[in-house]
């Protein structure tokens, strides 16, 4: 036989038997929906994560510091009186003649606070730091100014606010030039509104924010302590990233009098760091959620030998009269390995189109990209292919095994 005839009696098989096929395919459906979500998901979390990081800045180094880390692995030492970076760090680093790859530095003092404007509150996270700040994170302005270095050095009530505050607090953020806003019983005018960094909500929103100066917030919001949370230190370019990484743990080191940043208690991490380890983190997730998915495949490739068993129970006797006119071995294996992998396949297009649908209605939901790519569709079809193929090695090998004159005598 030809393989359009092979093919053909194999789609007739199966159309002769509706509901048990779309039955038998239900298993691999849900199987191959669920592993293609998991990989969707996992890509979609991967690609915002990355997006989020890049929203921090171009070439960013975020210095952190007082972190007791341990210094001796085997006796669990850790820094005995690990240093809070300082403004005197700041102004160090800040320095081009001892930091030549620095191109800019920006202090700062991470809080949350409520705003409220007339009858409207938002509780926003907020960046106490200096003029620099805008420079160094690459941030722009939608509409109105920046605080000034005067505005810093008077610790003028001022502040900037992201776009998404903006929004919720006056509706259009072009409108909340000028009007005044209150924070912990302090009015602060709003003398500036970022553009939006396409924060896509969750933690890390870079529009759910409020900058203000380091000064105002020290002498009217804080409450006394005033050790910064970071500093974030630009690059003077991508190429030099790597240098400035050094430059910075050096200087840090040196006005700690430490060998090494655990034993002075600091932390430095750049954009590559953090995407490295979201993208571990993600790589971990998608192995988990495929492998709990790929539970559903197996289960729906045994349905696929089940059936594939009753059928060759059903047409006993079809294969001995094909056997006893002449029909080869190979002929009969191939007959029903090519329905069993027709059904699988099946299964897969129907696993592909519901979690399409799915993943349409999460997006338009939720805002999440979950993409669907052609290369997991590709896989997908494959896996689901090979799943019927396994499934149906073993009826179509007993199916080809049988003695013509058993088949026929068979009732």
């Amino acid at each position: 036989m030809t393989w359009w005839e092979t093919f053909r009696i194999a789609l007739d098989a199966i159309i002769s038997h509706r509901v048990r096929s779309i039955l038998t395919t239900l298993g691999i459906t849900i199987g191959i929906a669920a592993v293609t979500l998991s990989v969707g998901l996992a890509q979609g979390a991967s690609s915002q994560v990355t997006s989020q990081i890049d929203s921090l800045g171009s070439n960013l180094l975020t210095v952190m510091g007082g972190y007791a880390q341990p210094v001796d692995g085997a006796s669990g030492a850790t820094a005995t009186d690990p240093k809070p970076i300082s403004m005197a760090d700041a102004d160090a680093l800040a320095d081009r003649d001892v930091a030549p790859d620095i191109a800019g530095v920006a202090p700062l003092i991470n809080t949350g606070f409520e705003l409220s404007a007339g009858d409207k509150v938002v509780g926003t996270s907020a960046e106490a730091t200096t003029p620099a700040w805008l420079g160094v994170r690459s941030r722009t302005l939608a509409a109105g100014r920046f605080f000034t270095d005067e505005e810093q050095a008077d610790s003028a009530p001022v502040i900037v606010l992201g776009d998404g505050v903006a929004s919720q607090l006056f509706g259009d953020p072009h409108a909340s030039i000028g009007r005044m806003v209150s924070a912990s019983g302090n009015t602060l005018q709003v003398v500036g509104v970022l553009a939006s960094a396409g924060g896509g909500g969750g933690m890390m929103n870079a529009d759910d924010v409020a900058v203000l100066p380091l000064s105002t917030y020290l002498e009217r919001l804080s409450w006394g302590d005033e050790s910064l949370s970071g500093i974030y230190v630009q690059a003077a370019s991508t190429e030099k990233l790597t240098q400035a990484y050094q430059e910075t743990e050096a200087l840090l080191l040196a006005r700690r009098g430490a060998s090494t940043a655990e034993e002075a208690g600091i932390m430095i991490m750049s954009q590559q760091s953090l995407v490295e380890a979201m993208q571990g983190v993600t790589n971990a997730l998608t192995l988990l959620l495929g492998g709990i998915a790929a539970i559903s495949l197996v289960v729906g490739g045994i349905g696929v030998m089940n059936i594939m068993l009753v059928s060759v129970s059903e047409r006993v006797r079809e294969i001995g009269l094909r056997k006893a006119l002449g029909a080869r071995r190979r002929t009969i294996l191939l007959q029903f390995l090519t329905e069993a992998a027709l059904l699988a396949l099946v299964g897969g297009v129907f696993g592909l189109l519901l979690s399409g649908g799915v993943a349409a209605l999460i997006t338009a939901l939720t805002q999440f990209p979950i993409p669907v790519s052609v290369p997991t569709v590709l896989m997908a079809l494959g896996v689901s292919a090979t799943i019927g193929i396994i499934a149906g090695v073993y009826p179509a090998s007993r199916a080809a095994r049988m003695a013509p004159i058993d088949a026929l005598r068979r009732e």
